[in-house]
């Protein structure tokens, strides 16, 4: 029953065709592109060495997305984990009245799709390409087969749920410790992927709206709105329409800031 009445969830997507849907580039065969040392880079199993590497590369593929199609929606089932490679992917959950919420923006490197794959349980978000995008996926049955025949791997992938679980708690922390400008200045440290580099100056193009950035640091878009002009006149950041030039070191000490900016 639980997963029936997943699967009647409200997707933002309802009323396209299934190749509009599904709309991709698949490459036949697998993926086998490795770096020199034979070690490959795929984070929810953490580091691997040659011999997982080679276990692992054989079972990966490649596939592309155009951008704004639909990767996977809410209620389908879990076959299959993604890596980015290249591009951004959007998770977001879609309301009884059809309104969509973001709440992740995925980059280059991330890993999407993990759960419903580990706990066999429905996909649980709608995921769309935000940009073109390229990504390497991995068949559910062949990461059950890996993580029970090679245990560095499921002390990886262990390893990094744990990182997610306290990635979750760190979000909850920040919505209750920390202004809406320290908050959005974590948001735009996190999409940089910067946070404790060395001083400098950034360009980073926002494919997101200010009322999907307010779901994704837990405020109201006007709050945003007013935060985006407090971190401008303190000289963190310079607006270009979607761009924005940022400056690290200004981000990083509003993104420190606790209580009251």
């Amino acid at each position: 029953m639980r997963a029936q009445a997943r699967r009647a969830a409200p997707s933002c997507r309802e009323g396209l065709t299934m190749l509009e849907m599904r709309g991709s580039w698949r490459q036949r065969g697998p993926m086998h592109q490795q770096p020199a040392n034979g070690e490959l880079n795929f984070p929810l199993f953490g580091p691997l060495d040659a011999a997982d590497s080679a276990a692992l590369a054989p079972l990966l593929h490649l596939r592309r997305y155009e951008a704004g199609r639909v990767v996977f929606q809410r209620g389908d089932a879990a076959d299959e984990v993604f890596q980015i490679r290249s591009g951004q992917l959007r998770i977001s959950v879609c309301s009884l009245d059809g309104r969509e919420l973001a709440f992740r923006i995925a980059g280059p490197g991330a890993i999407v799709g993990e759960i419903g794959v580990i706990d066999g349980g429905r996909r649980s978000a709608d995921v769309t390409a935000a940009r073109a995008s390229e990504v390497l996926t991995l068949a559910r049955d062949d990461l059950l087969r890996l993580i029970a025949t090679r245990p560095t791997m499921a002390i990886g992938m262990s390893r990094f749920l744990c990182s997610r679980l306290r990635e979750t708690s760190e979000q909850l922390e920040a919505q209750a410790l920390y202004c809406v400008e320290a908050r959005l200045a974590h948001f735009l440290l996190r999409e940089l992927n910067l946070t404790g580099a060395a001083k400098g100056q950034m360009e980073l193009t926002l494919c997101v709206s200010q009322s999907e950035i307010a779901a994704l640091i837990g405020a109201s878009r006007p709050k945003v709105n007013v935060a985006f002009s407090a971190l401008e006149e303190r000289g963190a950041i310079r607006r270009r329409g979607k761009m924005l030039v940022c400056r690290l070191d200004a981000l990083n000490e509003i993104a420190d800031a606790i209580g009251a900016c």
